[in-house]
């Protein structure tokens, strides 16, 4: 049986925390670089994809099914975005921090 969601958000108010730069997303466009920090704090290394397909830089981070007290839990983020005319993917690089941010950097070109 499906539950109803009930909120008093609106609809633009409402997407996931990648969205925005609200600290949890940080997108950076200067002249000498291009760089996305997003919170991935729930995933490993292993458990992230970042790869451009076409114009787009697209991040996909997934795990499986784990079971706690509380029951079960699954997480999975598809993130895309627009890479600007003048960055060169070759120069794309990924990190994750300790603390769980990946930043995404990539060089303009020249």
């Amino acid at each position: 049986m499906a539950l109803p969601v009930q909120h008093e958000w609106k609809d633009h108010q409402w997407d996931w925390p990648m969205q925005h730069n609200d600290g949890v997303v940080k997108i950076f466009n200067t002249n000498e670089k291009f760089e996305v920090g997003l919170d991935a704090q729930f995933f490993t290394p292993k458990e992230i994809e970042v790869k451009v397909v076409g114009e787009s830089l697209v991040v996909h981070c997934m795990h499986e099914s784990r079971s706690d007290k509380h029951g079960e839990i699954r997480r999975e983020i598809n993130r895309t975005y627009q890479l600007p005319k003048d960055v060169n993917p070759a120069t794309l690089k990924s990190h994750l921090t300790q603390n769980g941010i990946l930043s995404i950097t990539a060089e303009k070109k020249k």
